[in-house]
């Protein structure tokens, strides 16, 4: 097919894939740490990424493209999808007050978790809830670190500072991680589900907060941050609910589910992938 009468013949759906290579090129070049400068209090590449994905969701609701052939809504909608993941809330390039803000804005949800978890015990069967109490003694102690240390950084983004923080939600993260195996020796099935809601609220806000941490980590850092995590993501997979961390992820940033359903997966594979 001749590309310049394919062009002419579909100007949305040709504009649609060069903002999706806009987009993508973009998100790798932020991964790679390439910034090409700066924007006000962002980076020329994060402002490219964000206006083609931002002229792209435009486009995919433009009344034009919705009355075309049935395929090619579809197909524009998916590319539209695909660029829209690549801005994932809690991972995309941000400066280090603006992911200070959003790691401050998931600790209520955090201090709601624990406090389920707190009353949890009281509906399991007698003999199971020792067990869960066990495992889950020091959530409000590194919880209330964390949120203390969440602050500290919003009023103060320093490396010292960071280093604290950075110590505070692995520290969290392993107590989380210890509490999902553990849940593996709770032998009833109803002691054991509400065991695993329970933890699985706590175990989300702490993966989302680690990714944000992460993100405006350096790689020394992260390494030395999962050099830390001696229980590995992949340990405690078969007990993560990723449809439950779906839905509060699309409801703290307000939308689809079936987007926080992808962002969450990239999350964790990034989070393996980083050795934690």
């Amino acid at each position: 097919m001749n590309p310049i009468s394919n062009i002419w013949n579909h100007p949305k759906t040709s504009a649609a894939g060069v903002l999706i290579a806009v987009a993508t090129i973009a998100g790798v070049l932020s991964q790679q740490g390439i910034t090409l400068g700066t924007v006000g209090s962002g980076t020329v590449v994060a402002l490219v990424s964000g206006l083609a994905t931002a002229l792209l969701g435009l486009l995919a609701r433009d009344p034009q493209a919705m009355s075309s052939s049935t395929g090619s809504t579809a197909r524009l909608g998916c590319w539209a999808l695909i660029a829209l993941l690549l801005q994932l809330p809690f991972v995309s390039g941000c400066n280090a007050s603006t992911v200070a803000q959003n790691i401050v804005n998931w600790t209520p949800a955090l201090q709601s978790a624990v406090a389920t978890v707190n009353s949890t015990a009281a509906l399991l069967d007698p003999a199971d809830a020792p067990i869960f109490i066990a495992a889950t003694a020091g959530f409000d102690a590194a919880s209330n670190v964390l949120v203390a240390q969440a602050k500290a950084y919003l009023a103060n983004p320093t490396a010292s500072v960071l280093a604290q923080l950075q110590a505070a939600v692995v520290a969290l993260q392993q107590q989380v991680n210890a509490s999902l195996l553990h849940a593996a020796r709770i032998t009833n099935p109803l002691s054991q589900q509400r065991v695993l809601n329970a933890i699985n609220a706590v175990a989300t806000v702490v993966m989302a907060i680690l990714a944000l941490v992460a993100s405006i980590s350096s790689k020394a850092d992260k390494a030395r941050m999962a050099a830390q995590s001696s229980i590995k993501l992949s340990m405690v997979r078969p007990y993560l609910d990723e449809d439950k961390a779906a839905v509060m992820v699309a409801g703290h940033y307000g939308q689809p589910v079936e987007w926080a359903r992808v962002q969450v997966a990239q999350v964790e594979l990034s989070a393996a992938q980083a050795g934690f």
